[in-house]
């Protein structure tokens, strides 16, 4: 392929895809300062040019702050700068604001992990929308000095689709690029990326990396190339096995030209993308990076984030200080914690000679800054000081500055620290906290550093952590149980040792209730408005008919098609039916899901509830995760409910069944369920909202009939909109601050045959089975 500067479709379908997502994602990260820091939202000037793009600029900065762990000082000055009488506000207020609810947002992007690189694609889609004055080193001058921070400048990161040019080459495809190449190897190549086996890996290998992507069109295209790469060399050595050597040799030449392709074409794509969109990438793969992706995304969920409280840089939250006090009465000088996403040491000074080391230190890697053994060794001895034998033969007054080390126990058997040294090889650096206790107890803060690490030692931690926690939890999901039993652990230990004998679990420092505990204050349901006994009746019976296994497929489809129809047109004749002048309210309910599989239950149960003109929401925290908050009128919640009660069991028959079945030799039976009910909660979701469209249309058709004998007919369409708008300012005026759910991540092959399961479990229309024959490459 020689080199020419017209893109082919390829090329351009990337440029495109790249330019809406990136569009997306500028648009969640200022969602979140629109929500999370609205004081800031509405100080950013109008010189800053489009508002929602100066939005996601100013919560990704302050994101890669906390992620540098910039005290909040450092914050409030590029804001003084950049908003013209930002002195005349509370900055300070609000970027601790705004800093504590970074973490709790479910947002990946201002995570502190990626935190750095979505700073700098924000500040780079920003430069690529502003007007030039003609002088381009004056214009990057100017907005260097706006942004106090670089402004990534042209270069491969404008146009990567671009970059296979250096090598004379265009983005294309593996079919296209093959088709440069001989007759034989055309042909071959050709036969084997077409064949029906091949297709169809593919898509599965897309499928289980799609979700990783969040949405990216242009990864996903990039990752199909690659899977294609993949399948043809995964093919090449199954036949390589058993040839002869003529066949070997030919066989070795295709490999070759397949390397060519991945050298020569997708990666360079690759290395000119953002930091952030290679990690994701990479991230989607299957492997150890992608697991301990998992890992900490469960991990940041479960953690009880600090209020605004502990990001003033002068003085320690009180949860600080009261673990401060809490140690030095037992004589411990060190611990850990995670603020935010960030991992953070504390140490208390005790001695003069500590705070001069304290204050000196620099925060650059040494060998003496962390001792984490790895391997077979503890991980820790646990117990000893920050400063341990340093000053043993020195003089106090003599002039002595060492480098500090720390001790920090990160227990091989505890998930929690494993997560938090995972965290830390993630990111790189910790926060160090140096603490004073005077005599009166009070506790202040002499200085806060950034410690980093070696990049040889992040590996080394990385590698044992994740090793011991797969041999802890293999399913990610599995965490949430190991640290609940930590957790309670160290509660009872603490008891023992304060003497208060069995403490309660939910309970934080001196008995009192902890945030999570304090049950939430939950609307209660309204009376009228439900299911009549006798639709309920016939609705259940039905369901009943349904689950019976001695039913066929097509009797099951049939009485869950009849079952759904009744509950859609009820809801919308109630909605029809409603007084205008006194209309019945929205209502509000929380109901519980149960294991096994609870998180998947949840997702069934909010997704059924959406389509059934509901709206769902996950309360957090460790007491609500296995609840869903339902918003909607009385009779969608019951038939939400209803219809949720008969599916779970199908869906988890099914699960069993397609494990027994269909799960490849060697594959966890947890990841393919997991995966298997994935695709059956999206294909079952969307025959309900078929069945519901058609309810809808036909009552259009009822009302079109009733005009025309001069009756006069509420548009259906305009009352099922007014009910949502009811319902949604329900649920905002009991969560005004709602953050996104996270991607669904899965590893298992389960998810196609789940769809095609889903199918024949329909609940409305025809089922549709795809044929699931494969052809055979003959050789």
């Amino acid at each position: 392929m020689t080199y020419n500067r017209t893109d082919g479709p390829s090329a351009v379908e990337f440029r495109q895809a790249r330019e809406e997502w990136i569009e997306g994602r500028i648009q969640d990260l200022a969602d979140v300062l629109e929500a999370a820091g609205p004081d800031l939202y509405e100080l950013l000037p109008a010189d800053l040019g489009e508002p929602r793009l100066a939005a996601a600029v100013t919560v990704a900065k302050v994101a890669a702050d906390e992620a540098r762990t910039q005290p909040v000082a450092e914050t409030v000055r590029w804001l003084e700068r950049l908003i013209p009488g930002g002195h005349r506000h509370d900055l300070a207020g609000a970027a601790r604001a705004l800093r504590s609810r970074l973490a709790t947002w479910g947002e990946p992007a201002v995570w502190s992990w990626s935190a750095t690189a979505w700073e700098e694609m924000a500040l780079w889609w920003w430069r690529r929308h502003q007007p030039r004055t003609g002088d381009p080193a004056r214009d990057l001058v100017e907005w260097r000095s706006r942004w106090s921070a670089e402004i990534p400048c042209d270069g491969d990161i404008d146009e990567p689709e671009q970059a296979p040019r250096r090598h004379g080459r265009t983005l294309l495809t593996p079919v296209e690029f093959f088709a440069a190449e001989p007759e034989p190897l055309r042909l071959l190549a050709h036969a084997v990326l077409r064949s029906p086996r091949t297709v169809a890996a593919v898509e599965d290998a897309v499928l289980l990396r799609e979700e990783h992507l969040q949405s990216a069109g242009h990864l996903r295209w990039l990752a199909e190339q690659q899977a294609c790469i993949d399948q043809l060399e995964a093919w090449r050595r199954a036949q390589q096995e058993t040839g002869t050597e003529a066949t070997r040799a030919f066989l070795a030449e295709l490999s070759e030209a397949a390397k060519r392709y991945a050298t020569l074409v997708l990666q360079p794509v690759v290395e000119a993308l953002f930091a952030g969109e290679r990690a994701l990438l990479g991230g989607s793969r299957p492997g150890a990076h992608r697991n301990a992706a998992d890992y900490l995304d469960v991990f940041l969920d479960w953690q009880v984030q600090c209020d605004e409280e502990a990001w003033r840089d002068d003085v320690p939250s009180a949860d600080v200080a009261w673990q401060a006090r809490d140690r030095c009465e037992r004589g411990e000088t060190t611990w850990q914690g995670i603020r935010g996403s960030v991992p953070v040491w504390y140490h208390i000074v005790t001695s003069p000679q500590e705070k001069a080391a304290a204050l000196a230190y620099s925060g650059r890697p040494s060998a003496s800054v962390v001792r984490v053994r790895t391997g077979d060794d503890d991980v820790t001895v646990p117990g000893l000081s920050l400063f341990n034998g340093l000053f043993d033969e020195v003089d106090e007054s003599a002039d002595w500055y060492p480098d500090p080390g720390i001790d920090v126990p990160y227990n091989p058997d505890s998930a929690f620290d494993l997560c938090a040294l995972l965290a830390l090889a993630h990111l790189g650096h910790a926060r160090l906290e140096f603490l004073t206790v005077d005599s009166d107890g009070a506790v202040r803060t002499l200085r806060s550093v950034r410690a980093l690490i070696r990049e040889g030692d992040a590996k080394a931690y990385r590698r044992w952590a994740l090793a011991a926690l797969t041999d802890l939890a293999p399913d990610p999901e599995d965490l949430v149980d190991l640290i609940a039993r930590d957790e309670r652990a160290s509660e009872d230990e603490w008891g023992e040792t304060n003497g208060l004998g069995d403490t309660d679990p939910g309970a934080g420092p001196g008995g009192a209730p902890s945030p999570e505990q304090e049950a939430p204050s939950f609307g209660r349901r309204t009376a009228g408005g439900s299911l009549p006994p006798e639709l309920l009746g016939k609705v259940k019976a039905l369901l009943r008919k349904a689950e019976d296994q001695a039913a066929t497929e097509e009797e099951a489809r049939a009485f869950l098609a009849k079952a759904t129809e009744l509950m859609a047109k009820y809801g919308i004749e109630q909605a029809m039916l409603d007084n205008l002048d006194a209309p019945t309210g929205p209502s509000d309910k929380v109901v519980e899901v149960h294991p096994p599989y609870a998180k998947e239950m949840r997702r069934l149960l909010s997704w059924i509830a959406e389509v059934m003109r509901c709206r769902s929401v996950y309360p957090g925290g460790k007491a609500n995760r296995l609840r869903v908050h339902l918003f909607g009128f009385e009779s969608d919640i019951q038939a939400s409910e209803v219809l949720f009660a008969s599916l779970r069991l199908q869906m988890l028959d099914g699960a069993d069944r397609a494990d027994r079945l269909y799960r490849p030799a060697g594959e966890d039976a947890r990841a393919y369920k997991r995966s298997w009910m994935l695709g059956f909660i999206r294909e079952v979701t969307d025959r309900v909202k078929a069945v519901q469209e058609a309810a809808r249309v036909a009552a259009e058709q009822e009302q079109g009939t009733a005009e025309g004998e001069g009756r006069v007919a509420r548009s259906v369409a305009l009352v099922l909109a007014d009910r949502s708008t009811v319902v949604d300012a329900r649920l905002n005026d009991r969560y005004p601050k709602l953050g996104k759910t996270r991607p669904t991540k899965f590893k298992g092959t389960g998810y196609r045959q789940g769809r095609v399961d889903g199918r024949r479990a329909d609940i409305g229309g025809q089922t549709i089975v795809p044929d699931t024959r494969t052809e055979q490459l003959v050789g």
